[in-house]
């Protein structure tokens, strides 16, 4: 039967900004670095902001905390890129930040493949998690490795009698994560070794799939071709209300973070046309 029970709004976040201190990082994965931040504003901050997203800024060559936060207030803005918390121990003033490792392909990338415990970081956030609703009958999560912080928090979020399905696609074999995943989440690993490529391995399993009745709830992300494609199919072929259904493209082939919202937000605004009409 539908799950009938309203959820209920989430509480709003209190925002912080501030610089941060690396204790330490280290690869998860061969394609993922995780980083660990410190600093005491992360006090302020709940264990269960995990899946939330933030925006990251980085610090010039040789810049001090002091002169980084001066920047962050009064410019000139430093180069900011928005990731998603991990996890967070607001206890320890702990946040952890996941990176997917392609070099020198990305400034905060590049960042992360270099920094040492004691280098600084900005912040700024955090938003709400993406999935905050925990009243569905069933869930439908998929993610590139890039959304796999968001997507890979919202699972181990979920009631443990919560039913569903999680797909993810990743560079490797290796690049597959535990998760403290309910029982009732199947679990489908795609391999994709050149994700500079486009992908249709997700698309096809998701329309080929047999959705049960009752309300489905989606956290959907990664490269945004692969998910305005799985937009279109959840809200129009599937006919799911568009309050239950995130899908968010979080990059594009080809094009820097910058150019991709821009694209991104026209390309949202045609779909929505296109659903409506």
């Amino acid at each position: 039967m539908p799950n009938d029970l309203t959820p209920p709004k989430p509480t709003p976040q209190k925002r912080i900004s501030c610089v941060l201190t690396v204790s330490r990082a280290w690869r998860v994965t061969p394609n993922m670095i995780r980083v660990t931040l410190t600093g005491p504003e992360i006090a302020d901050i709940p264990a269960s902001i995990a899946g939330g997203h933030c925006k990251i800024l980085l610090p010039a060559a040789g810049q001090s905390p002091a002169d980084l936060t001066r920047a962050m207030a009064e410019g000139p803005k430093p180069t900011t890129r928005t990731y998603t918390i991990r996890h967070a121990r607001p206890e320890a003033c702990e946040i952890d930040i996941d990176f997917v490792a392609h070099g020198d392909n990305g400034p905060a990338s590049a960042w992360a493949a270099r920094v040492q415990p004691g280098d600084i970081l900005g912040f700024a956030g955090p938003g709400q998690p993406k999935l905050t609703d925990m009243t569905a009958d069933y869930y439908l999560i998929a993610a590139d490795m890039s959304a796999l912080p968001v997507a890979l928090a919202g699972l181990e979020a979920l009631p443990k009698d919560a039913k569903g399905i999680a797909i993810f696609e990743v560079q490797s074999a290796e690049d597959r994560q535990h998760i403290n995943a309910p029982a009732g989440i199947a679990q489908h690993w795609l391999i994709h070794a050149h994700p500079e490529e486009q992908s249709a391995q997700q698309t096809d399993l998701i329309q080929r799939l047999t959705l049960p009745d009752g309300r489905i709830k989606t956290l959907v992300a990664g490269e945004t071709g692969v998910i305005r494609a799985l937009r279109l199919h959840l809200r129009g072929e599937r006919a799911l209300p568009r309050a239950d259904v995130y899908a968010s493209g979080y990059w594009r082939i080809g094009l820097a973070e910058d150019q991709h919202q821009k694209v991104k937000n026209t390309e949202a605004a045609e779909d929505e046309a296109k659903l409506a009409g």
